[in-house]
């Protein structure tokens, strides 16, 4: 099912019919409900993704006595309340009310295990649990203190916001070369988590024992930052960026000459227009990860096709959205973003989704408009400062084949620029089967070794 909705840290604009769940608890349980208690862990078998899931079931005597909680890593869900479950002998159920498509799970317990089927939008997926807790990702990446080097939160102005960030620095009094980092697209945190990964924790890591500062920041209206992202011009995101810049070179252990930008996807976008909006020397380089060099609407219009493609959906449904996206982008670059929401309205509802959905699809569409509307190429074609952009071969979101050559293009005015595409890896740069945003999660790698070699041997010559 295809709808407009910019997944976090990416440009891929689907709802999965799992995208979102929170399920709650209520109803009756017998003596025999006492069977469903517990901790239970396994998975939705979605094909070819399966989405694993913990659910804790807590079961007493009295109308009110069953309640929970479910914990769904790959969605960055923790703890989240269960409602309108019912537990009877051995029979379980829940819903989940207030999530679009009316989703339910309803099973029996045998023993140890939970069995039964999950629904949503009319769809009906298989779900299986056994007794004990959910293990936890494998991230083996993920830095875990003591760090070798220092760790600490800050907070600064941009604008009228405040933005709040981390800053690591090496041991040492400096002064050290330092990078801002920005994130993809949709509401990140400082560490860019997605999918139970932390890119830009793993990176920042990375940069600081090599001997770089790094400042990570969370997203306008995420964790400590103040603001709203949804819809806010490129212009006033870039400057956060810049903002970061300034910070930085306040700081003593900063070398104010040698303080550059790192962008991952949206964040390529950013970048250069950060660089085109600032004083000549401020910025002195900046890394692009997976950063697109064409307009958004192209973007946009190919990852549904490659994405849809590799999802095995027939060559004429994909051409039919493909088209349907193209008169979206078409019309929101024309400066008509009320008939962009009627598209993606009847867009939902001809592929059968509920007036709920195709609302909330219509709703993303004024969210989207600085995306669809930037052109990155004159940007792009102003730096004359270093510049290192990559990309991974199997990048479905931000395709090699599309963006590549421009990139090389656009920046040949640069006197030092390095354009490189990363074999087997997706838009996270991990090693990938497809590349499909669907593997993220269960891949245990958050960063390839080669790219984070890379990127510091980069950096440090900068």
């Amino acid at each position: 099912m295809i709808v407009f909705m910019v997944r976090r840290g990416a440009f891929v604009l689907f709802l999965s019919v799992l995208t979102v769940l929170g399920v709650v608890a209520t109803g009756c349980a017998g003596p025999a409900g006492a069977s469903a208690a517990g901790d239970w862990q396994g998975a939705v078998e979605v094909p070819g993704s399966p989405l694993a899931i913990g659910v804790h079931l807590a079961v007493t005597e009295g109308p009110d006595g069953a309640s929970g909680t479910i914990d769904i890593p790959s969605q960055g869900l923790t703890g989240t309340a269960l409602s309108a479950v019912r537990v009877d002998g051995d029979a379980v159920s829940f819903a989940v009310p207030g999530i679009p498509g009316d989703p339910a799970f309803r099973g029996t317990v045998d023993g140890d295990a939970l069995r039964g089927d999950f629904t949503q939008s009319g769809r009906t997926f298989p779900f299986s649990l056994t007794r004990g807790t959910l293990p936890p990702p494998a991230r083996p990446q993920n830095p875990v203190p003591p760090y070798p080097y220092r760790s600490e939160d800050v907070a600064f102005p941009s604008g009228d916001v405040t933005l709040a960030g981390t800053v690591t620095t090496p041991e040492g009094p400096g002064p050290f070369p330092a990078v801002v980092m920005i994130t993809g697209s949709g509401a990140q945190d400082r560490d860019e988590t997605l999918a139970g990964h932390k890119p830009f924790l793993v990176l920042a890591d990375a940069l600081t024992r090599a001997g770089v500062v790094v400042l990570r920041t969370d997203d306008r209206g995420v964790g400590g930052s103040g603001g709203t992202l949804a819809g806010t011009p490129y212009a006033d995101l870039a400057d956060d960026a810049r903002a970061g810049v300034a910070h930085l070179r306040t700081r003593p252990d900063v070398d104010p000459a040698r303080i550059g930008l790192f962008g991952h996807s949206e964040g390529g976008y950013l970048a250069p227009l950060a660089v085109q909006r600032s004083a000549p020397g401020d910025i002195a380089f900046a890394v692009l990860m997976a950063g697109p060099s064409v307009p958004g609407g192209d973007v946009l219009v190919e990852q549904n096709r490659l994405i849809l493609t590799a999802a095995g959906v027939p060559a004429d449904q994909v051409e039919a959205q493909v088209g349907r996206v193209r008169q979206l982008v078409t019309q929101v670059q024309a400066g008509d973003v009320a008939g962009a929401e009627r598209t993606a309205r009847e867009q939902a509802a001809a592929q059968g989704l509920p007036a709920e959905q195709a609302d909330a699809a219509a709703a993303q569409v004024p969210s989207l408009v600085p995306f669809l509307s930037y052109d990155p190429r004159p940007a792009l074609a102003a730096l004359r400062i270093p510049v290192f952009a990559f990309f991974g071969s199997k990048d479905l979101q931000v395709p090699p084949a599309q963006s590549e050559g421009p990139m090389r293009e656009a920046l040949a005015g640069s006197p030092d620029a390095t354009v490189r595409t990363f074999d087997g890896l997706n838009h996270l740069m991990q090693p990938a089967p497809t590349g499909s945003p669907a593997e993220y999660a269960a891949i245990e790698t958050t960063i390839d070794l080669a790219v984070l070699d890379a990127v510091t041997g980069w950096v440090g010559k900068r």
